[in-house]
């Protein structure tokens, strides 16, 4: 696997890519795309970096695998390509937005405009086969990600970590609470939204933290 990835997180995260696991890793990925049906489409895997520079990073949204359907991931934690339906995570997501600033629901799930203003959308494995969740966790992706936390936490100020149930929140120890803000709340799946998700009011206290910091707030509706 040849890692094509956006300048600035190539040089903030190059041990990584040399070291002996991300190695390992790519062997993985290489083979899996040769062998199964993986998502995302392989030049999509590292499309949140590339829509999302590090210099450009406010806000840090975690996930925890790409969809496994077809035609739904595409490199971006709860984002999917316009034309394809809006997940049931992401209708819960966009509802709370909506109660907590207003608007209207989009029409389409995809999720760009969001990293294009600097939202990093992690998934913590950026690949998965096909109908198979979690079939990529533990091969390396994590390690590569947590790292892309800690780089974030050790390196910005100010940035707004995102933790949306129990597999983001253990990431919470990676972050430095002393420079950067972390919200928490429970996955915004069907399954646990209605425990705490709806009425986090995440999208406006991410951006009166965003305005008191002199970052530009994010426009979450298009």
């Amino acid at each position: 696997m040849q890692v094509k990835i956006e300048k600035s997180w190539r040089e903030v995260l190059a041990s990584e890519f040399s070291g002996e696991y991300f190695k390992k890793l790519a062997d993985f990925v290489k083979e899996e795309y040769l062998s199964n049906k993986i998502f995302p489409p392989l030049k999509l895997i590292f499309n949140a970096f590339e829509l999302c520079s590090f210099d450009n990073v406010k806000v840090v949204i975690l996930g925890q695998d790409p969809y496994h359907g077809t035609g739904q991931a595409h490199g971006l934690c709860f984002s999917v390509p316009e034309k394809i339906r809006i997940p049931p995570s992401l209708k819960n997501i966009y509802k709370e937005i909506v109660d907590d600033i207003g608007g209207d629901i989009p029409s389409y799930g995809n999720l760009e405009f969001w990293a294009k203003q600097g939202v990093l959308l992690l998934n913590a494995t950026l690949t998965v086969r096909a109908n198979s969740a979690g079939s990529h966790q533990g091969n390396g992706w994590e390690i590569f990600t947590d790292a892309v936390i800690k780089e974030i936490s050790e390196r910005k100020e100010n940035v707004v970590f995102i933790l949306w149930g129990n597999y983001a929140r253990k990431k919470k120890d990676l972050i430095d609470e002393t420079k950067h803000l972390i919200l928490e709340a429970p996955h915004p799946s069907p399954f646990s939204a209605y425990t705490g998700f709806f009425g986090c009011k995440h999208f406006s206290k991410t951006n009166d933290f965003l305005k008191k910091s002199g970052k530009e707030p994010i426009k979450w509706l298009p």
